[in-house]
């Protein structure tokens, strides 16, 4: 396994803050909001009551029933509570989906870029992740074709992220359904990450496979939680919807490592699914109008291309023109150049496409305030023009 480069580049980023300089935190996907107000509220009186013990190992009755409701709401389809299973995270429910469905042998494929965990999370139970290559101009989506290619007698399951980290691109429902095609013909699982789908932009409509495949629901395992929507990572809470007879097994897996999740967040998850969505819609509107002034900051940079993404809070920037730039270690050569050098040199945290697998590009959170991703950008534009003798 190789160690999340999201969190070393993160603990670099740290490094330098210590030394008293001011970093550009365009790295972790984290947005910089607070939770709603009724959801803090809810934390406190929780806390009064003593909600303070263990819970159901899958979670709450009253969290589950709040995800049943705003999955409706939200997605179009209602789970039944004995399909969920609530975990540490979504991070966390994607890892026990793993040690529930994979075996060694099995094959799962996982389009490129893709998020860092879900290779490592297949290899880990001695399964193998199979890559399938996208390319930008297709909006770096996976079509029907190439997932025919990929598939083998091995294989068990694909993952999709839709909207993607690292690309921020996502998945229209009649490309989901040109895959959903392929899924139907090989009788594969599919797993997929939404845990974006509320941050969609320029009137883009999420599609989720529960509600236009009906038929597909018995292979179908959805990912969400909390963290990025309400804005409560350090929180922990996300959640997998599968078929029961797979939830009953993701019970186990989860009763011999972490039991339930912790009852005053599950208290807050709740709140944050059946309270007021103002501040979701609030968010979103300000993602949106960040991401404008980071794609146009990016392309504005002589050396870096950057498509305009349909969701999540990155840019995922090609930084090829930058190779050949001088920098304290040596020419620039590598993607992984290019982020540490804008790291030292502009203090501007990123993370380098490569182990996303995509070499040649570098991922630019937008979770970060305008006034972050101005200064960064002229930190970027300044030290790119300072290494061609521009000044």
């Amino acid at each position: 396994m190789a160690p999340s480069a999201t969190l070393a580049m993160a603990a670099q980023a740290a490094r330098l803050r210590s030394q008293g300089h001011k970093v550009y935190p365009f790295s972790v996907g984290e947005p910089d909001f607070e939770p709603p107000r009724h959801v803090l509220d809810a934390a406190k009186a929780a806390i009064d009551k003593g909600v303070s013990h263990y819970t159901a190992v899958t979670g709450t009755p009253e969290l589950k029933a709040a995800i049943c409701a705003a999955t409706e709401r939200d997605r179009g389809y209602r789970p039944a509570p004995n399909e969920i299973t609530v975990s540490c995270g979504a991070k966390h429910a994607l890892f026990n989906v793993a040690l529930g469905l994979y075996e060694p042998g099995d094959e799962v494929v996982i389009p490129a870029p893709y998020w860092v965990s879900y290779p490592e999370q297949v290899r880990i139970v001695g399964a193998t992740p199979v890559i399938v290559e996208t390319r930008e101009d297709q909006g770096f989506r996976m079509d029907a074709a190439s997932l025919e290619r990929a598939i083998t007698e091995r294989t068990k399951a694909i993952i999709l992220c839709t909207p993607s980290n690292p690309t921020g691109s996502a998945y229209a429902e009649s490309e989901l359904r040109a895959l959903l095609d392929v899924v139907r013909r090989h009788d594969l699982w599919l797993v997929v990450d939404e845990i974006y789908a509320d941050l969609t932009y320029d009137g883009f409509r999420h599609a989720s496979v529960p509600a236009i495949a009906e038929d597909l629901r018995s292979r179908t395992i959805v990912i969400s939680g909390v963290s990025k929507t309400y804005a409560m990572t350090g929180w922990r809470i996300g959640w997998s919807i599968t078929p029961p007879e797979l939830s009953k097994v993701l019970d186990i897996v989860q009763s011999q490592s972490t039991t339930n999740a912790t009852a005053v967040a599950q208290v807050a998850a709740a709140a944050a699914l059946s309270g007021p969505q103002d501040a979701v819609r609030e968010m979103r509107d300000a993602f949106a109008k960040r991401r404008d002034r980071m794609v146009e900051g990016l392309r504005s940079i002589p050396g870096v291309r950057c498509r305009m993404p349909e969701g999540a809070f990155y840019a995922f920037a090609d930084v090829r023109g930058l190779y050949g730039i001088p920098s304290p270690n040596g020419t620039i050569q590598t993607d992984l150049d290019v982020a540490m050098w804008l790291l030292e040199e502009a203090h501007v945290a990123s993370v380098a496409g490569t182990p996303f697998g995509a070499p040649g590009y570098v991922r630019f959170s937008y979770a970060c305030s305008e006034s972050d991703i101005d200064g960064g950008i002229e930190a970027i534009r300044a030290a790119v023009t300072a290494s061609r003798g521009g000044g």
